[in-house]
């Protein structure tokens, strides 16, 4: 199928009617208490395939625990952080190898993130990511 087909299948997205637009303007304005603190922070790392930190806003260091396992440490405390990662080359140009990624705080370490990657088939593997933290 062409990428035009393809396209041409989604239609634009509905128009909200003015009980979705209320409700909405309602939880913009009322949510304060729900998620993360106004002082919430955006980290990131980019970490090579050997667990070397790339580059970072808030990351400290990172390592390379063994295959496939790897630990990233920031600034600050990410307990209550939301994660999230993906696979991903180190530089800007190129494919990073087919791989999948699973990302969970770091037990006993308050300021880390414990970092799995695996390759196509589900087994361990070393893979360059991508991590962002919103902590």
């Amino acid at each position: 199928m062409s990428s035009a087909r393809a396209r041409s299948r989604w239609a634009a997205q509905p128009a909200p009617g003015d009980e979705a637009t209320a409700r909405a303007d309602a939880e913009h304005t009322n949510c304060s208490g729900v998620g993360m603190p106004l002082t919430a922070r955006v980290l990131f790392a980019v970490v090579s395939a050997d667990g070397d930190l790339v580059r970072g806003l808030g990351a400290a260091t990172a390592n390379r625990l063994r295959t496939g396992m790897y630990q990233v440490v920031f600034d600050q405390d990410v307990t209550g952080a939301s994660c999230v990662g993906t696979v991903g080359l180190p530089g800007s140009t190129g494919l990073a190898p087919a791989g999948q990624i699973a990302v969970a705080g770091r037990t006993g370490i308050p300021n880390a993130v414990f970092v799995t990657t695996f390759d196509s088939a589900g087994a361990s593997a070393d893979r360059p990511f991508h991590l962002a933290v919103l902590a």
